[in-house]
């Protein structure tokens, strides 16, 4: 017999009355929260597997931390720190930091170290946790090509969370944050792309993270369809995206083909979806800017060096929280929407230029030069420490201004240049 998490059954009318309400929870945007993914890596030979004891050792121990931070890992061995709501972008990063410090001390004890790059530039994919939600994971994304099992494996970001803004219209207004996270996220993307290797070799992507979830299924890895009020999108995009898994507590969970969360509802097969069954398969859902009550930016490969994801948190932040930068920046990125096309993203023309080109593109390079330039001008505003402010400015000049992003650092001993490859 079937057994299902949660014997109560739930409606269409009573999934759709779910989605509007838990998705964005509106008011006057006061936090901010980060979620840090690593690769974790042997520095004497970082194209070496991690051993599974080693990796074992390494989680067991990681999670006796007295961490603020949640910790938790990725099929591959990633580790992962999702940070606290913070008040302030000051108190994020030094919480976060005090995480990383503890993190990385543990790690060094036992040979290991975090490398921050958005897709592995050493190792094959190989799989290292092996609970249920990720074998029917891996089957499923199996279905449609290799690029799932590496986004599961290989890749790690910086997913910057900030409040999903007012319910009344302007610069701070639902809405406008939620059009304006899929056109600044080509520009994050482009900027701070830093994924261009494959087992030591380029791939032709600036973020080869970020191409990997373009070709992977666009139901669950594509942003909503434009033109609707963001709720609306989004109870249409959950109930209409596929089913990934259909979760048994003594047997091995399902794996359908083809049938969305809505069809599931409506037949009742092969049981009765539930409250918990919905909530399960929105955490199966990944598109560029995922609403959890908040605004997930999810579109930001991770950062190389100690701190260097702190940029790409304080320039989201500035972006986002401070009216007048808001604004600005939505005025900035307003005409990307031509280039973009009617397709979402990432897999419309101004988003496949950020993966490929980084800020090399034209478009790109000028829009961006405009937004951290504005973010600059406004952390002061939303309270930002001098050692955040002088981390953007040291960026905005090595890479923003002459067109550059973290992957040509990569690029350059391979190519001999630092522009387009």
């Amino acid at each position: 017999m079937t057994t299902v998490p949660d014997d109560k059954a739930i409606s269409e009318a009573e999934m759709e009355a779910r989605l509007h309400g838990i998705c964005f929870k509106t008011g006057p945007p006061r936090r901010i929260g980060v979620e840090l993914e690593w690769l974790m890596y042997d520095p004497d030979d970082p194209a070496r597997p991690i051993e599974a004891a080693r990796l074992e050792a390494a989680v067991t121990a990681l999670r006796g931390l007295p961490l603020r931070s949640a910790i938790t890992f990725e099929p591959g061995g990633q580790v992962e720190l999702s940070s606290l709501p913070a008040d302030s972008l000051t108190a994020c990063v030094e919480s976060a930091t005090a995480d990383l410090v503890l993190v990385r001390s543990v790690l060094t004890g036992l040979g290991l170290g975090l490398a921050g790059h958005g897709h592995d530039p050493w190792r094959p994919p190989r799989r290292f946790l092996t609970t249920p939600r990720y074998d029917c994971m891996e089957t499923y994304f199996d279905r449609r090509g290799p690029a799932g099992r590496s986004m599961m494996c290989n890749t790690a970001s910086v997913q910057v969370c900030v409040d999903a803004g007012h319910e009344e219209p302007g610069p701070l207004g639902m809405a406008r944050r939620w059009r304006l996270a899929h056109l600044l996220g080509a520009v994050l993307t482009a900027a701070f792309a830093n994924s261009p290797l494959r087992q030591g070799r380029p791939t032709g992507y600036r973020s080869t993270r970020q191409a990997l979830w373009t070709a992977m299924e666009p139901g669950r890895t594509h942003a909503p369809a434009d033109g609707r009020d963001p709720r609306t999108a989004w109870t249409h995009y959950v109930l209409d995206a596929p089913v990934m898994a259909i979760r048994d507590e003594q047997a091995p969970w399902t794996v359908p083909s083809g049938m969305t969360f809505r069809r599931w509802a409506r037949t009742g097969l092969p049981r009765p979806p539930t409250l918990d069954d919905l909530d399960f398969h929105i955490s199966t859902l990944f598109p560029p800017v995922r609403p959890r009550g908040h605004l997930e930016l999810r579109m930001i490969d991770a950062q190389s060096g100690a701190d260097g994801w702190i940029v790409p948190l304080a320039v989201t932040a500035a972006l986002f929280d401070d009216p007048e930068a808001a604004e600005t920046v939505y005025r900035v990125v307003k005409p990307l929407a031509e280039t973009a096309g009617a397709r979402p993203a990432p897999g419309n023309p101004l988003w496949r230029a950020a993966a490929r080109h980084g800020l090399a593109d034209p478009e790109l390079r000028t829009a961006a030069v405009s937004c951290f330039t504005t973010a600059l001008d406004a952390l002061p505003r939303i309270g930002a420490s001098p050692a955040i402010t002088a981390a953007v400015a040291a960026f905005t000049d090595r890479y923003v201004v002459r067109g550059r992003c973290p992957a040509d650092d990569l690029l350059a001993p391979l190519t001999g240049k630092e522009g387009r490859s």
